[in-house]
């Protein structure tokens, strides 16, 4: 029978949770910062393996991480509780690993014991020797299986010595079903453009049975998701443990805002799907209102004492000559593999840490992981040609131990929970302690801002958060006073995405942007108008109207024009002297959105997330009141007639994403709300 994506949503903790304690045996994540509660060590390295707080298994942070150091020769043993596998005769495994290696070769393997680790038997190894993520998926079956107390482990065999780490992630432990697909993500990025928007999803079979078939459920989400469902058919030959990804069978054409894309796998070759936990995901995202200029991060981990840094060194400057103004760039000394390097800073060592690097040289391009090499000349392009949909204004003055920076972080999304980052930097400085030939050394960073850990910040879309901190460069290895530059970037701390970065403008004061941008509407007429910022003398203004330079260098503080779009976009950026400028400010205009015409719908919906009573406040006639949940379907209707307060029970609806329509006597307006 198939199931209804109602049932998915009101039913999905607890199924999921029920039907992980039938099918998964071990499901682990690594989400904490210590192994998992009854794990243990047998064996050598004992203190070697811990959590990272890296992704470079290939899934998402955290992870388990096998390190080199302390040294040891022979087998380390990671032992998982014990579980029940009575009347089991198989049990498939999955994981994802990485291996930093140094040289030579390293075996790991799972093996299983029922004799609380007196004997084990190997159920699968594998002997590595080059870098590389590798996923594996095996179906095992050992003497142990039929045993009421089975603890399985991950070894590792060989010397310590061999690797720099090694990393896991997402080891799973369970019995097959003979029918069971699963979804693995919404392969949406969180920010995507303004326009036609296309949804992709992966899917990994884990059953038994080929699959040849399979229907899903989504939701219409084009303009206020008040659409209808969607149900879509693929056709396919995914054999066992295969993945693969899917496209939609419609785009989406989407305005700026945030959206919420579900989908629901309703039935697999033509029968109902065995493990109906793993059939659904949904995924919010948001639409930008416009894009920057992307100018490359690049973070670089190095030292004087390590041989093999100055050939890449020497490609570095070679790539960055190659590219004046399109990069900025960060160079961490580490204390490793030698100690020695006076410019390592406890900074960069927090850096180190983040990204889980564990030998030098070694490379991140916008918080990607490039490899122990020199970036790749494509690779950076690749990278410059990418839209950015953040823009980031700063500048900085010194006066005497101090060093002052003010900063603006702009972004046209809705953004959380995401880091400011500022890095002092040294253009060239000569007296590091080299063992390697090298008699210069370039973007040395020097101190950082928030102990390197970045501030956390919100950013609503068209708006900016400014960042302000002032450093002590006196107790630094700084060698030139006027040879100093700022870092800035702001990135994604969970998935490391650096969203964009930029070099402050040197020794200056602060480029402010305008203030208190507007959007009258009137019939077809859009009139523009904004402040002159808070502070400083801007020379002129340009204007972008969805996106395209309409207005240049005007001192003007208005623009009138017409459109008859159904999506106004205005930016106004600040010009400065020598070509320096503040990040805009945008504002949107959209029909249906909360701005419908000169006499606009003023509407307050609150509070927001809602527990039980939803009051809505206007000053209009409202006529209907309309609650949809995220696929479009009705789930209450108030006939009102009312002015001032409203006040809606929603204390019966289940948690989730819902969307009310008020219709008034001027107009529809759809507002987003989230009950707990």
């Amino acid at each position: 029978m198939k199931k209804t994506l109602f049932l998915a949503l009101g039913l999905l903790l607890s199924v999921t949770i029920f039907a992980q304690e039938k099918s998964f045996l071990i499901k682990e994540t690594f989400d904490s910062t210590s192994l998992p509660n009854g794990w243990l060590v047998y064996g050598y390295g004992t203190t070697n393996w811990k959590i990272s707080l890296t992704d470079r298994a290939g899934s998402e942070c955290n992870e388990l991480m096998l390190y080199f150091d302390p040294g040891f020769n022979g087998i380390s043993r990671l032992v998982t509780k014990a579980v029940n596998l009575k009347d089991i005769e198989k049990v498939a495994i999955s994981f994802k690993h990485y291996l930093d290696n140094f040289s030579g070769s390293s075996k790991i393997g799972i093996a299983t014991s029922s004799d609380n680790g007196v004997t084990w038997n190997e159920a699968w190894s594998q002997t590595y020797s080059q870098t590389g993520n590798y996923v594996v998926n095996k179906v095992i079956s050992t003497p142990d299986m039929g045993e009421s107390r089975v603890k399985f482990c991950l070894f590792f065999e060989g010397d310590s010595y061999n690797l720099y780490s090694w990393h896991f992630d997402d080891i799973e432990v369970f019995v097959q079903k003979n029918i069971d697909l699963r979804i693995l993500s919404i392969d949406v990025p969180e920010i995507v453009e303004a326009g036609e928007t296309e949804v992709k999803f992966t899917v990994q079979n884990i059953g038994k049975e080929t699959i040849k078939s399979f229907q899903i459920e989504t939701a219409n989400i084009d303009d206020s998701y008040c659409g209808t469902m969607d149900v879509q058919s693929f056709e396919t030959e995914l054999a066992p443990f295969e993945t693969k990804q899917f496209t939609l069978n419609r785009a989406f054409v989407l305005n700026p805002g945030n959206y919420n894309i579900p989908i629901n796998i309703t039935e697999v070759n033509d029968t109902q799907d065995n493990d109906e936990s793993n059939n659904y995901l949904d995924k919010n995202f948001a639409v930008t209102m416009g894009s920057a200029q992307r100018i490359p991060m690049i973070e670089h981990f190095s030292s004087s004492t390590c041989g093999p840094c100055k050939e890449v060194n020497v490609n570095m400057n070679k790539l960055t000559a190659n590219n004046p103004g399109k990069y900025t760039y960060v160079k961490y000394p580490l204390s490793f593999p030698n100690p020695g390097d006076p410019y390592n800073t406890e900074h960069a060592n927090v850096r180190t840490l983040y990204y889980g690097v564990t030998s030098a040289p070694h490379l991140f391009l916008d918080g990607g992981n490039q490899g122990f090499g020199a970036i790749k000349a494509q690779n950076f392009e690749t990278q410059y040609n990418t839209p950015a949909y953040v823009n980031i204004s700063g500048a900085f003055d010194v006066d005497y131990d101090s060093i002052r920076i003010v900063a603006d972080f702009m972004s046209y999304a809705n953004i959380n929970n995401v880091r400011a980052y500022v890095s002092v930097n040294e253009r060239t400085t000569t007296k590091n302690a080299s063992e390697n030939g090298e008699t210069e050394f370039h973007h040395i960073s020097l101190v950082m801002s928030d102990d390197a850990e970045g501030r956390i910040v919100n950013i609503k879309a068209g708006e900016y958060y400014r960042m302000e901190c002032t450093l002590n460069i006196t107790e630094t290895f700084m060698e030139d006073i006027g040879d100093l530059e700022v870092a800035l970037w702001l990135q994604n701390y969970e998935t490391k995405e650096i969203y964009n970065s930029r070099y402050a403008y040197e020794y200056t004061r602060h480029c402010y942007p305008v203030r208190n941008l507007k959007i009258d509407v009137k019939g077809n007429e859009r009139n523009v108008s904004w402040e002159a910022p808070e502070q400083g003398n801007p020379i002129g203004y340009n204007v972008f109207i969805n996106n395209e330079l309409v207005l240049e260098n005007t001192t003007e503080l208005s623009y009138n024009t017409t459109s008859d779009g159904k999506l106004f976009l205005v930016e106004v950026v600040a010009v400065y002297e020598n070509d320096k400028t503040s990040v805009g400010v945008v504002k949107k205009y959209a029909y249906g959105d909360n701005i419908l015409e000169h006499n606009k719908l003023e509407c307050n919906i609150y509070p927001n997330p809602v527990n039980d009573k939803l009051y809505i406040e206007t000053q209009t006639l409202t006529q209907t009141i309309e609650i949809y949940d995220i696929y479009g379907r009705l789930q209450d209707y108030k006939t009102t007639r009312l002015q001032g307060n409203v006040a809606i029970d929603v204390e019966n609806l289940k948690s989730g994403i819902y969307f009310v329509k008020i219709n008034t006597e001027k107009g529809n307006l759809v507002k987003r709300i989230i009950k707990r």
